[in-house]
């Protein structure tokens, strides 16, 4: 019965039509494949088919027949009153149909002919911060019209209708009759705009409202059918056809609803193009023709029209009226229509549109006009002036800076804004709180960047912090302050290499780079303002400390400018050992590195932490020592230098140094300036600057520190003297000093030789290889020996006595230790090693009492270019002694284990080669060398 269910569904309200909702939506949660199991019946028994479309005109998406006829049995199953299953879960379906909501309009359509019109003339939205670019303007109000996709309905209405619904032919009527009479009726108006109730006269509905209707049926059930009382509602709506023309998407004719407004039916025909009106809408029809302004319903600024649509009507959109374009601090920036049919429009209507300025007060209200010569003018107008077609109005803060406000930035836990005045009227009230500042905070010296405020000029203002924190100094402060403290870190940061360097003027060195500094957040930037940008990022490439550190290129300037200006901390002498990174608050504030220099003290010897410390003017050294940490316990506070320029620059006055007793600890008395220098000495040790290290056949090998004047007896007595295995005679002992004059040796023997080369070949072009010979080879030879001397590493071998017993009687023998001087006592070798010119050159067992021609002969014996009478013997302790191969010697001494014997080739084949004369004192050298070293290594490893 379809008057039954129209009277329980208005009975049950909204919960049944929620119900039968889900019912219709759950199988579409049913997976395809299971849908697709379900059987369909055919033949008579098959149930009806499901309506074309829904309560309201609404089509029903096109659904297999398995899927229709599940929505039919949880239909008929709920109206039994039996369970209806839920839908199983599935995997996901296809993608639902589209929704009603109009869609957004997309970032890339192109701008229509105003709004290219106000783009040429620069008319934009406001732009903060200053570099970025302002988006051009679009039309206001086009956007809220856009045009659902084709084949939509529009004008869907879902509950219940007002009591001032129009009827019309169509319509559904449900009458629901309680009382003496039970039935509840489904009916349609017909065409005469009759409803034709059973029981009662044809009652007229067409043209009337909804409650007019109601009260006249309950009148007439009362007259006519005593005892019984009717109940009205709507059933489905008419569709009725509107004709929408002019500037839209889709003119033609629009399928509404009788309850489909204006808006629906712009939005059913595509919305209205930006080249369309939206405040001269005509809508003509039998009733006549008004005029819609829909800037009302959409901005919300004026009454509202009457948008309800009447069979019969139709709606034309006209082209564009004037507008005007309206940009810059504004809420909602755009280009605006004029009322149809005015030429201008007030200021502060426009504004209203544009959702007022974004400041209270202090506007400038730019505008470009045109002249009757069609040229551009730019002038400032008043609230109470007028816009004109084609004027574009740009509303600027008159004044748009920063006033009364303080900064406190650098050392502190975040930077911190103020207002000027109240508690950061001075320093000690901004720094009420100690808690802003971070740890390790340097308490000598903050600075004060003040702004002068008739000539706009930067300066640094210093004050004590530790004092102010302390409650014992104060500054007051003015608008536009920026109170700097520093930390720890940036202050050592002012004997950093980069700073040398940049105070020298040297070239930062490439293969040393600063690590990047963490990009903390600049204080502009956390209060919100625009300000000084944060450093950019370092690229990937290794950068000079410069190029990451814009401080240090004003210090290099600064430094180059004046060559005695940072005299006192140039003269520190601190090493350029690795690249600190650059200081957050030197990224910000570059100009302060040099002001700090200025201001510093050097403090440099026996302190913890030497560095430049800048100070106030008659600032204690105690507070100064404080900040670097203390003296060190091993400081002669006796002979404390204080070195001071003259106050008078201009006079021709010396440095002058001062020697002060500070046994006392009275530091307070010694009162600093800037640019002050205090040396504090060492006191005077036994201890030298550095150790010995012993390897190999001692008791106990190892690293010894030593006193000054310490001989090698007194270490090796401490090592715990020597091992039955050690050999004294073959020790090797090295020296750094050593080392370095025969490396400096090795280098001038190679130049040497280098230059013999170039003499030789010299000679060869001049004889023009007449009856000589080709001696490229030998020279290609002579300039590899070259750079193997240059490559080669001295040993840095001293000959000494190393046999304690020796040296117990012959003390003059007894060698100073130095630091750095490094011992290797070898195991008594039983080895003799014969090389040179020998037919089969290696090591032989050593025999008592063999001298070196037994030796060689036991090698072989000598080649045929082998020159006897200059062999010689490289003995143990490093010394070397001739052979005493020649003719007229006696063989020379009995060789001791260990030595080796060369045997050189003889020149005299070779004369022509002159620089091959002094190849076998070479040789000789790098074989001291070579024999030194291999004893050491050999002597660590055990």
């Amino acid at each position: 019965m379809p008057g039954r269910g129209a009277f329980l569904l208005r009975r049950s309200g909204p919960t049944l039509c929620r119900r039968l909702i889900a019912l219709l939506l759950a199988p579409l949660m049913v997976p395809l494949p299971l849908r697709a199991q379900t059987g369909s019946p055919g033949g008579f028994l098959s149930p009806p088919a499901l309506p074309s479309t829904l309560p309201g005109g609404l089509p029903l998406p096109s659904l297999p027949p398995s899927a229709q006829q599940d929505i039919l049995q949880r239909i008929i199953d709920a109206g039994a009153g039996r369970p209806v299953p839920s839908p199983l879960p599935s995997a996901p379906l296809a993608p639902p149909p589209p929704a009603i909501a109009a869609p957004a309009a997309p970032p890339d359509d192109p701008p229509s002919p105003a709004e290219a019109f106000f783009a040429a003339r620069g008319a934009g939205g406001a732009c903060q911060p200053a570099p970025c670019t302002s988006a051009p303007l679009r039309q206001f109000g086009y956007e809220s019209l856009r045009g659902t996709p084709a084949g939509q309905p529009a004008g869907i209405g879902f509950g219940a209708l007002p009591e001032d619904y129009l009827l019309g032919r169509d319509d559904e009527v449900i009458l629901a009759f309680r009382g003496r009479a039970r039935q509840t009726l489904s009916l349609r108006i017909g065409r005469d705009g009759m409803l034709l109730v059973p029981d009662l006269a044809p009652v007229p509905a067409a043209g009337r409202t909804l409650g007019e209707l109601r009260a006249d049926l309950e009148a007439r059930s009362a007259r006519e059918l005593g005892g019984s009382e009717v109940f009205v509602s709507i059933g489905q709506v008419r569709q009725i056809a509107v004709f929408v023309g002019g500037e839209v998407a889709r003119p033609g004719l629009q399928a509404l609803t009788s309850m489909a407004s204006v808006l629906d039916a712009l939005v059913a025909a595509g919305g209205v193009r930006r080249t369309g009106s939206l405040r001269a809408i005509r809508v003509e029809g039998p009733g006549g023709r008004r005029t819609l302004d829909l800037y009302p319903v959409i901005a919300g600024e004026g009454a509202a029209p009457d948008l309800r649509l009447r069979e019969g009507e139709r709606i034309l959109v006209p082209p564009l009226g004037a507008v005007v374009a309206i940009g810059g601090e504004v809420t909602r920036p755009g280009i605006y229509e004029l009322p149809a049919g005015a030429a201008q429009a007030p200021l502060a209507t426009l504004l209203r549109l544009a959702g007022e300025p974004l400041r209270p007060t202090g506007h400038r209200f730019l505008l470009q006009t045109t002249d009757a010569e069609g040229r551009r003018s730019v002038r400032e107008i008043g609230p109470r002036d007028a816009l004109r077609r084609g004027d574009a109005l740009r509303v600027e803060p008159g004044s748009d800076v920063v006033a009364q406000d303080l900064r406190l930035a650098g050392h502190v836990v975040a930077p911190v804004l103020r207002a000027a005045g109240g508690r950061a009227r001075n320093l000690r009230g901004l720094l009420s709180d100690p808690r802003l500042v971070k740890a390790d905070p340097y308490p000598r010296l903050g600075v004060v960047w003040r702004t002068e405020p008739r000539t706009r000029t930067r300066q640094f203002l210093p004050f004590d912090l530790g004092r102010v924190l302390q409650g014992q100094a104060d500054l007051p402060l003015a608008e536009g302050d920026e109170v700097i403290l520093l930390g720890l870190p940036d202050v050592l940061f002012l004997a950093s290499p980069g700073v040398q360097q940049a105070i020298r003027g040297d070239a930062p060195d490439p293969d040393q780079t600063a690590p990047a500094p963490a990009t903390g957040q600049p204080l502009s930037t956390a209060a919100g303002m625009p300000g000084t940008p944060p450093a950019p990022a370092p690229a990937a490439a290794a950068q000079a400390p410069s190029a990451t550190c814009p401080a240090l290129v004003q210090l290099a300037v600064a430094a180059q400018a004046s060559r005695q200006r940072f005299a006192h901390a140039r003269a520190a002498g601190f090493p350029d050992i690795g690249l600190l990174p650059c200081p957050q608050v030197f990224l910000d504030y570059p100009a302060l590195l040099p002001f700090l220099l200025d201001q510093s003290v050097l403090l440099t010897g026996e302190v913890r932490l030497p560095g430049l410390y800048p100070v106030l003017n008659d600032t204690g050294l105690e507070s100064v020592l404080a900040a670097a940490g203390g003296a060190t316990d091993t400081a002669d506070l006796a002979a404390v230098e204080l070195s001071r320029e003259p106050a008078d620059q201009s006079a021709t006055l010396p440095l002058s140094r001062t020697l002060l007793d500070l046994r006392s600890r009275n530091f307070a008395a010694v009162r600093l300036s800037p640019r002050d220098a205090v040396r504090l000495p060492r006191g005077f040790g036994d201890r030298d600057t550095g150790p010995v290290t012993l390897v190999g056949e001692f008791v106990r090998p190892g690293v010894y520190d030593i006193r000054r004047g310490e001989r090698l007896s007194e270490v090796i007595a401490r090592a715990g003297g020597l091992t039955a295995q050690a050999y004294p005679y073959g020790a090797v002992f090295s020296r750094e000093s050593v080392r370095q004059r025969q490396q400096e040796g090795f280098a001038r023997t190679a130049r040497e030789l280098e230059q013999g080369l170039m003499q030789v070949a010299a000679g060869q072009a001049v004889a023009g290889m007449r009856g000589s010979t080709d001696l490229s080879g030998a020279i290609q030879a002579g300039q590899a020996l070259a750079g193997s001397l240059r490559q080669a590493r001295a040993a840095g071998r001293m000959v000494v006595e190393a046999n304690p017993v020796v040296l117990a009687g012959r003390p003059d023998l007894d060698v100073l230790m130095e630091p750095g001087d490094l011992v290797a006592m070898p195991k008594r070798p039983n080895e003799v090693t014969v090389v040179g010119a020998v037919l089969n050159p290696g090591s032989l067992q050593f025999a008592t009492g063999w001298k070196a021609g037994e030796y060689v002969r036991a090698a072989g014996g000598e080649q045929r270019f082998a020159d006897s009478g200059r062999a010689f013997v490289v003995l143990p302790n490093g010394q070397s002694a001739p052979a005493g191969l020649g003719a007229w010697q006696a063989g020379g001494p009995p060789i001791p284990p260990g030595s080796t014997v060369v045997v050189p080739q003889d020149p005299s084949p070779y004369e022509t080669w002159g620089f091959l004369r002094d190849v076998t004192q070479v040789l000789s050298q790098v074989a001291l060398s070579s024999a030194a070293l291999a004893v050491i290594v050999r002597s660590s490893g055990r």
